[in-house]
């Protein structure tokens, strides 16, 4: 997790006016990207892949279901499911088979129709192994896959379903005729990555690693699916450096950023620029080994919990972007949740009953460790002994996920989904097993106790509308972005 600077913003916009003279060849931003009804993004990363079957980076799933492919269903402003790729759908009366009815006419951007054939090539091999899709745990119910006809797709789960799973918001459709004959294992090298052919609002232009993706409007996208977007071009702009992010996006060189919360302020200033602040569905978390001392006693985890102030945590570390938690999912999913978890040191002293508790805590990172060091310095105030341990992601990951993981605590920074199915992994992350009502088991047992949930802070050019962005990402209503003088 990227760590807010505590530079002072002055120092902020003096360090970025010394790299705007490179910012054109750093961007590969030519003068026709600039054209009229252009947009350029900026992402941290490069996209990873286009193939929804072997993406996990967050950014690139949005561009793949929102930009390039489509979904059989997705989600609008309220969290409610809507047609999309599937115009309607039927359940049986035992809720174990599903029938979706595809819209007609939809076709690929090559020309070739999108069947019904495509929807069943997708769902099959995500569900093998060897392609290594990363939800293919959300797929352990479906059993059967048939396209009876171009148009309808047949589900047969292998038990009652209460609504339609949320994996299908999420895999966009990908194309049978392109991709079928290439073996489930080797499709993250398939020459579809480099050069995709979708189905979307938004065709493929061109990808310069490391530099920037480039989409053009699909003037063929079906109006059943809500007609061609407003804007011409999109970049998706790769910018790893939080300054020079900055930079680009105060010069003009780009029209949305992610930034810093501690540079928001900074943003707000700009007569030219504004602030979108989202939910996000990410929560940060300390996670404790339930397998092992010291937290295989439930008293020492809860002493933990009741031991930190997470608004000053919300305040101090995210500038006021985020929420305090009281659990592993945000109110704005959940409303029904409790209040945050109370800020109680002395009850947490009294669960210790004066015994000397220290652990290590497992960080990911080098340099700045403002995080760490806040729960660190409250932890103390009752008492408890924390050693900071920070560690490069790969060796991070190897001690959290080993066969025998080998960690006291850590603090994990939590992607969730709108279907809650992250939520039984997390558990057996901390050596539980999950039962029928993981949120329960988070209440009752504490394998973890969640510090706060993170909330999107953009940059944003004034003269683009129509832009909404929430929790389901950044880009879901991109097809209505437009340019206003």
């Amino acid at each position: 997790m990227r760590k807010p600077t505590t530079r002072p913003a002055g120092a902020v916009a003096y360090r970025g006016m010394g790299v705007l003279v490179l910012l054109g060849s750093f961007l590969g931003c030519q003068p026709a990207d600039r054209r009229p009804g252009t947009v350029l993004l900026a992402s941290g990363a490069d996209l990873q892949s286009p193939n929804p079957l072997v993406t996990t980076h967050p950014l690139a799933k949005q561009v793949q279901r929102y930009v390039l492919l489509t979904t059989l269903v997705r989600y609008d402003s309220t969290l409610t499911l809507r047609p999309y790729l599937a115009r309607s759908w039927e359940w049986s009366t035992s809720r174990t088979r599903l029938t979706f009815h595809l819209v007609r006419g939809v076709r690929w951007h090559d020309g070739a129709p999108t069947t019904a054939q495509d929807v069943e090539f997708t769902l099959q091999t995500a569900q093998d192994p060897a392609t290594g899709y990363p939800r293919t745990s959300d797929l352990e119910e479906l059993v059967r896959v048939d396209a009876i006809d171009d148009s309808t797709v047949i589900l047969d789960f292998s038990g009652p379903q209460r609504g339609i799973p949320d994996v299908f918001s999420d895999l966009a459709i990908v194309p049978v005729h392109l991709l079928g004959a290439i073996a489930h294992g080797d499709l993250r090298r398939a020459p579809w990555n480099q050069a995709p052919i979708g189905n979307g609002p938004f065709r493929f232009v061109s990808h310069e690693p490391n530099r920037r993706w480039v989409f053009e409007r699909n003037d063929d996208f079906a109006d059943a699916l809500g007609g061609p977007p407003l804007l011409q071009r999109l970049v998706v702009a790769i910018v790893d450096e939080p300054t020079t992010k900055l930079a680009a996006l105060t010069s003009g060189e780009l029209d949305f950023a992610g930034i810093q919360p501690g540079h928001a302020s900074f943003v707000r200033r700009h007569p030219q620029l504004e602030v979108l602040d989202y939910p996000l569905l990410f929560t940060v978390s300390l996670i404790f080994n339930t397998r092992r001392p010291p937290f295989d006693d439930r008293r020492r985890r809860e002493a933990i919990m009741l031991a930190l102030d997470r608004p000053e945590i919300v305040n101090g570390i995210a500038f006021g972007f985020g929420t305090p938690a009281s659990g592993p999912v945000p109110t704005e999913l959940l409303p029904e949740l409790p209040e945050p978890t109370p800020f109680l040191p002395d009850s947490a002293r009294a669960l210790l009953a004066g015994e000397s508790l220290e652990f290590e805590l497992l960080t990911v990172g080098s340099g700045e460790v403002a995080l760490e060091q806040l729960v660190q310095a409250q932890l103390a105030k009752v008492g408890v002994i924390v050693r900071i341990r920070q560690m490069e992601l790969s060796a991070f990951l190897d001690r959290i996920y080993a066969v025998r993981p080998d960690f006291d605590a850590a603090i994990l920074g939590v992607p969730g989904d709108l279907d809650l199915g992250y939520l039984a992994p997390l558990l057996e992350v901390t050596g539980q097993v999950a039962g029928d009502d993981p949120l329960d088991q988070f209440r009752r047992d504490v394998p973890a106790t969640f510090l706060y949930h993170a909330r999107g802070v953009q940059g944003k050019r004034r003269q683009v509308q129509g832009v909404q962005m929430d929790l389901r990402g950044e880009l879901p209503t991109v097809t209505s972005w437009h340019i206003v003088p």
